[in-house]
């Protein structure tokens, strides 16, 4: 069970890490000016392009749907509308650069105009492709071309949202961190990473601890649930490595059942008390009550 206490004791144990200052990430888009870092929480809502993917609610059907779709989340109070053309399930079928981008870029050009537009894949062609098209932040999610891919970035100004993981992609099972304490391999996994990509010549780089990925070390859905939320109400202690933090909320099926869509507002109170500066989600609404409430009230 979370208490107070336990959240206490983190503070105290690991309450210095709060100083670390955090360079924010600047964007100037269609809706106006607005920083990933401390302050306000963002909001990247996502759209999904494959019908393999698990959430049903964030399918699209079309480049056309995407775009009416993304334009809806940023009105709902997405800053950055995530796109992506293949789903992260690990029993996904595999979708190929040519088809990514043939699917991708008429999303991103209808929606470029109306939103940061962030795109989720681990393929050059596709990166190249869409950040051309007008997309500003690559989702990068896997690191088999990875200094190609940043290089990339560098050259149209884009952003990065360097996710956790040695595989070639998310969709090639790794084992996480041991779940004892996994704040230290995290900052060590993600140090080596953003040295490089400032060497490339990247200098806006979010990381993300990876908990929306499957595992192979993480098989029972309980112990899943019980890392990621250990990762999230632990975010702050990964401010010394002076970048923002993505928090992927989970859904957690087996805790929340037919109620699976109220997860991601639990899990975004956690995240928020814990550090987080974006937050990739589906239920934009939802999320920015919570938020909304989080703000505004006290308990002191």
């Amino acid at each position: 069970m979370i208490t107070l206490a336990d959240l206490g004791s983190l503070h105290l144990e690991y309450g210095d890490a709060w100083a670390a200052p955090v360079t924010p990430v600047v964007f100037d888009g269609p809706q106006g000016s607005f920083q990933v870092g401390d302050g306000p929480m963002t909001l990247m809502g996502c759209v999904n392009l494959s019908r393999d993917s698990t959430y049903r609610e964030s399918v699209a059907t079309s480049p056309a749907d995407a775009v009416r779709m993304g334009r809806i989340q940023v009105a709902q109070g997405a800053a950055i509308v995530d796109l992506g053309a293949e789903s992260s399930n690990a029993k996904a079928a595999r979708v190929g650069a040519d088809d990514q981008i043939a699917t991708l870029v008429p999303a991103v050009e209808g929606l470029a105009e109306h939103a940061i537009v962030s795109v989720e894949t681990y393929e050059p062609r596709v990166v190249k492709s869409c950040l051309a098209a007008g997309a500003r932040i690559l989702n990068m999610t896997g690191r088999e071309h990875e200094d190609e891919m940043l290089t990339l970035a560098a050259e149209h100004d884009a952003a990065v949202v360097m996710c956790f993981g040695d595989a070639a992609n998310v969709r090639e099972p790794t084992d996480v961190p041991p779940d004892d304490d996994p704040i230290p391999v995290l900052l060590e996994h993600f140090a080596v990473r953003l040295d490089r990509a400032r060497e490339l010549g990247v200098d806006r780089v979010i990381i993300d601890p990876g908990m929306g990925f499957h595992y192979g070390n993480l098989l029972d859905p309980l112990g899943r649930a019980r890392h990621q939320t250990r990762v999230l109400a632990q975010t702050f202690r990964l401010r010394e490595l002076g970048a923002p933090v993505c928090n992927v909320l989970p859904h957690s099926y087996d805790i929340f059942g037919d109620e699976f869509r109220k997860a991601e507002g639990f899990y975004a109170v956690l995240a928020a008390l814990g550090g987080a500066h974006l937050l990739r989600i589906h239920e934009v609404p939802h999320l920015r009550v919570v938020l909304n409430a989080l703000s505004a009230l006290e308990v002191r």
